[in-house]
């Protein structure tokens, strides 16, 4: 029987990406699953305080095992921004266009254009608390360039390919985004449980 396992998150890009990557080893359930319409607020200063923060609001209110994860766009010349404020970098909260604006907005005329993406995977399995990190390197694109994806997808070049994160598929970019190789390592330790 396949076991269950709450993501402390409601982004349907982010199930979508998490489910592909647990494969069928684990059915990954929604906050709207367990009936969860809370929005938890990310207070936190680093990526790792965020996604601790989603976890044990969970799982102190709803006594369930689960994992919540923070990610952001780190960008060289920017000094490490967005950062946590990814997602609402432009003031609007998962506005993806306005966000996408001001970074290249900011990143006109600059030749350093290294960045990186980071997500930082919080587990409380059993009241313990687990770390999983993922990162991958890359450069930010001058325009938009490509559909797919979510957030800045469209102007992040993965290091070694010729396309942005918006041209590839699900799978090819779960095989090689800072959010797969996290879920990997997550996927293999819930394995050896």
């Amino acid at each position: 029987m396949m076991k269950e396992l709450v993501f402390a998150t409601n982004n349907a890009h982010k199930i979508e990406e998490v489910a592909d990557a647990a494969g069928n080893q684990f059915k990954i359930l929604r906050l709207k699953d367990i009936h969860c319409n809370d929005e938890i607020e990310e207070t936190g200063t680093t990526f790792r305080e965020n996604a601790s923060i989603k976890t044990h609001y969970i799982f102190n209110k709803y006594g369930l095992d689960c994992f919540g994860d923070d990610s952001g766009l780190e960008i060289e010349a920017l000094y490490g921004e967005p950062g946590v404020f990814s997602a609402r970098y432009a003031g609007e909260h998962g506005n993806h266009a306005a966000n996408i604006a001001r970074v290249l907005d900011q990143m006109e005329g600059v030749t350093n254009r290294k960045a990186q993406f980071k997500t930082v995977i919080s587990l409380l399995w059993k009241g313990q608390e687990y770390w999983f990190e993922g990162i991958v390197h890359g450069t930010i694109h001058t325009e938009v360039s490509g559909n797919l994806g979510f957030g800045y997808d469209p102007i992040f070049q993965p290091e070694g390919y010729p396309v942005t994160f918006a041209e590839m598929s699900l799978q090819e970019k779960n095989n090689i985004s800072h959010r797969g190789k996290a879920m990997a390592k997550l996927i293999d330790f819930l394995k050896k449980l």
